[in-house]
């Protein structure tokens, strides 16, 4: 049988860096940011902020609003034909209008 190798953060150094400018702490309205049932959004992960963040393959696709989960969001995205649910935090999602 076939040992797995690594983690699901692997192959990650492009996603989980940030530009020298945009390094630094987070804005809180960031974090705080509030959606509703069928809003579009966007993945994009905040390196700086680890909990919540979602499997390196979905990252920029568009996901759409399911429920509050706790502080997460229940997302849903169409992964390869298939439908999944994530588990998100706010900071990982952007507003898509």
């Amino acid at each position: 049988m076939v040992k797995r190798t690594g983690t699901a953060r692997r192959k990650t150094r492009g996603i989980s860096t940030k530009n020298i400018r945009r390094k630094g702490k987070i804005s809180i309205s960031s974090y705080f940011t509030q959606f509703e049932n069928g809003d579009k959004a966007l993945l994009k992960v905040e390196p700086a902020v680890h909990n919540g963040t979602y499997f390196r393959r979905f990252h920029g696709k568009i996901a759409e609003v399911v429920k509050k989960h706790g502080s997460c969001y229940e997302v849903k995205i169409l992964d390869k034909g298939k439908e999944k649910t994530l588990n998100v935090h706010p900071v990982h999602l952007r507003k898509v209008a």
